[in-house]
């Protein structure tokens, strides 16, 4: 009885240690949501920041496992959960310190910018580094203390990290799609910590059970027996779990990209990929003893992970040619996670069985931290190559070739000589598809919107990069687009059925210099074709200052016309930057800023449309400033728009809404001077000598809502704040994928219900 009573104990304490390491899962990466939004606004959208944090994440993680891991490696009592609960409480505490250290960083990177620029990148490296090492250290130290808890408990390493896996999945989803939208940015951080503390609370009050009964069974922990029963040698162990973190996130970066194509650049689509690529990673950890128990040897996983890579390329190239979004707009994002995990579940899941079945052949804390350090830092490297030198250098889908080729050869080097013969022809094979079946994205097509319409083209330009996928195409008769990552961004045209939809770009730049009666100093956030930037131009200012997030876009620029070699004018500065660090960071005061950034549901561009970011432009505008605002009517719901209203309002209380007439795109204007009537004064029309396709009598027929009914318009929504996220989280996102028809007819109800008259029926065709 008594010896069926401890074994009772011992199933009690393995449960609820599987249950811990799936909640610990799941706020690692809750965690990692947020320190993205967080450095993303304390930084400023790009690719170096993305890598920074990226870089940072792994690197703790990695120092954590390898330190952590050398310290307990000699050590034979000790109370392994009672230390992962203490990190566990540690990563909580460290958590809820995060707003206060974010803001620092915001703080400091103002000052290193107008005191010592060059040396800014050094500090953001610092800055982040001092914010996140504290939990990012713990969360890898927790590995070899788990590894330990399993060796004392009896339990699968390899079980409890696919564990840990899946709940990082569920982790990603439910902070994207349930944490963030119900409760901001603050509220997600005290739910996760709380998560954490609850967490580590638990397991400290588990394991005082867990010791008592252990004394009893036995005085002292056994002494570890490094590869005792490892499958393969330490030095090919190391090379595996180099080349498996290696190519999982080259992977993630090649295929992210062709998936962000056709699924567009919205936080809920990143969300959607990652948690398919985790779920395939924890099933792959969970199969571990499947695979020993039947003899399949390692090397045949990664051989079979290599040809399947190989394979699924083709597929992912061809994604935005699919039609996902049938039915409702949730229905449209459950058809796209089940296909990429269909598609890419299977490559992701024979990659994911090295490092969980290697880490259960060690007995070692010492050699679970090499191993799992090892894997991490190789995950940062293959992410930085893939985004900063393969992708440049030979796109996506060679990339990706590249990875499973590597991948491969592993596998093949592992595998006994016996089956090498057998693998080598499938893996030529495979590559031969591969080869075969490439579908000549940027040589003879372009992913996304072409694709979704049927259209075909002459590509003029095109890049890959860190940032992002551009390509600049020509369709005949004037029309020339500019996509990036799949999106029409933006475009010209010289013909009638595309010119009215396009009319709103100049008059980005028009209306706000007219409504300035003097504007000597103006700033354009993000360059499109450039067309807004050249009606700047005609306005006459003495100066104009350009910003765009990428550099290709500028490069792109003598691709389009309509821009008049905007550029290349004395009187035009440009800066490759995020609109909002710059106007946190520049000394300079503008009398007009007008900007056209991505969507507002796209990752990172709610930045742009928020209380904060109206704050930060308000504070470098001169007494007579104006800014404005795009409104894609099409691209958003009723309740976004009036949102966006609802913010820059809180800010700006002298604001207006025009609607171009022949686009029906609204252009949210908001003027520092709160007594000027903005419906009525346009005193840029006294300015001779300026040619314009309206008239001031147009013009002012286009103010569809006066000061006081953006007040009325402002109460349909919620003020858009660097918490809330509500443009980039929650169903206001799926407005994105409802259909242009749909929004702009939602839109124009509401501006129908507050002016009680009849707006653009020609609204409906476009």
């Amino acid at each position: 009885m008594t010896i069926l009573s401890a074994a009772s104990r011992r199933s009690r304490i393995s449960y609820d240690i599987r249950l811990l390491v799936f909640l610990s899962g799941f706020a690692a990466l809750s965690w990692e949501v947020v320190w993205q939004i967080k450095s993303t606004l304390a930084l400023g959208v790009s690719a170096w920041g993305t890598a920074l944090t990226l870089a940072t994440t792994m690197g703790g993680m990695s120092l954590g496992a390898l330190l952590t891991g050398h310290i307990l490696k000699e050590k034979s009592r000790l109370r392994p959960v009672r230390l992962y609960g203490i990190l566990e409480i540690l990563i909580g505490l460290s958590g809820l310190l995060l707003p206060v250290a974010f803001q620092t960083i915001n703080q400091f990177d103002i000052w290193v910018y107008a005191k010592h620029p060059d040396y800014a990148a050094l500090v953001h490296i610092l800055s982040i580094t001092a914010a996140l090492g504290v939990p990012t250290f713990c969360l890898g130290a927790t590995l070899p203390v788990i590894g330990l808890a399993a060796q004392q408990y009896k339990m699968s390493l390899a079980l409890l990290y696919g564990l840990n896996t899946l709940g990082a999945a569920c982790g990603v989803l439910i902070a994207a799609f349930i944490l963030i939208p119900l409760l901001g940015v603050s509220g997600t951080i005290t739910a996760i910590a709380a998560i954490n503390i609850l967490v580590g609370i638990t397991a400290i009050a588990v394991m005082d059970k867990g010791v008592l009964q252990q004394k009893k069974a036995k005085t002292a922990a056994k002494k570890s027996n490094p590869a005792a029963t490892s499958s393969i040698s330490w030095p090919a162990a190391l090379v595996t779990v180099f080349v498996t973190g290696f190519a999982t996130f080259a992977l993630e970066v090649a295929w992210f990209r062709s998936l962000t194509s056709a699924f567009l650049s919205t936080t809920d689509a990143f969300a959607i990929m990652l948690s398919a690529v985790l779920i395939a990673l924890g099933i792959g950890a969970q199969l571990v003893g499947y695979c020993k128990r039947t003899n399949i040897p390692i090397g045949a996983t990664a051989a079979w992970a290599g040809i399947l890579i190989l394979l699924a390329t083709p597929l992912i190239e061809r994604f935005d040619r699919l039609n996902f979004f049938f039915g409702t707009p949730a229905l449209g994002v459950l058809n796209w996670f089940n296909m990429t995990l269909l598609v890419a579940g299977g490559p992701i899941l024979c990659l994911g069985i090295a490092l969980p079945w290697l880490l259960d052949d060690q007995s070692s804390a010492k050699r679970w931290g090499w191993l799992y350090s090892l894997n991490a830092f190789a995950a940062v490297l293959g992410s930085v190559i893939a985004g900063w030198v393969l992708l440049p250098s030979f796109g996506f889908a060679r990339t990706a070739w590249f990875v499973g080729g590597l991948v491969f050869l592993t596998g093949l080097w592992l595998l006994p000589s016996i089956r090498r013969k057998v693998f080598l022809a499938a893996g030529v094979g495979a590559l031969l598809i591969a080869v075969f079946c490439e579908s000549g994205i940027g040589r003879t097509r372009v992913q996304g919107w072409p694709e979704q319409r049927g259209l075909s083209g002459e590509i003029l330009a095109f890049h890959e990069g860190p940032d992002a996928t551009i390509s600049a195409m020509d369709y005949g008769n004037g029309r020339r687009v500019l996509i990036i990552n799949g999106f029409l961004t933006t475009s010209e045209s010289s013909t009638d059925n595309w010119i009215d939809s396009l009319h709103y770009m100049p008059w980005m730049g028009h209306l706000p210099m007219l409504m300035h009666p003097d504007p000597k100093k103006a700033l354009v956030i993000c360059f499109g074709t450039g067309q807004t930037a050249h009606a700047v131009r005609v306005e006459k200012p003495e100066a104009l200052h350009i910003v765009d997030l990428n550099k290709e876009v500028l490069k792109m620029a003598p691709v389009f016309t309509s821009n008049k070699n905007v550029l290349e004018d004395p009187i035009v500065n440009t800066t490759v930057m995020d609109g909002r660090a710059y106007l946190r960071r520049t000394q300079e005061k503008y009398d007009v800023i007008t900007l056209e950034p991505m969507p507002p549901n796209f990752a990172g561009t709610g930045a742009l449309y928020s209380r904060e970011f109206y704050l930060a432009a308000r504070e470098k505008m001169t007494e007579n400033g104006i800014i404005a605002q795009w409104m894609p009517f099409h691209l958003m719901s009723d309740v976004s728009s009036a949102s966006i209203a609802a913010a820059l309002q809180s800010v700006f209380p002298n604001t207006v809404l025009w609607v171009d007439p022949p686009s029906t795109t609204g252009i949210l204007i908001g003027a520092v001077d709160e007594t000027i009537d903005l419906t009525t004064s346009l005193p840029g029309y006294d300015r001779a000598g300026i040619e314009r396709d309206m008239s001031m009598e147009d013009v002012r027929k286009a103010f569809i809502l006066d000061r006081k009914a953006v007040e009325t318009y402002s109460r349909f929504g919620e003020i858009v704040s660097d918490d809330n996220q509500i443009l980039s989280y929650g169903k206001e996102i799926l407005a994105t994928r409802r259909g242009g028809y749909f929004n702009t007819q939602e839109n124009f109800r509401l501006l129908e219900k507050i002016t009680g008259r009849s707006l653009y029926p020609a609204a409906a065709e476009n």
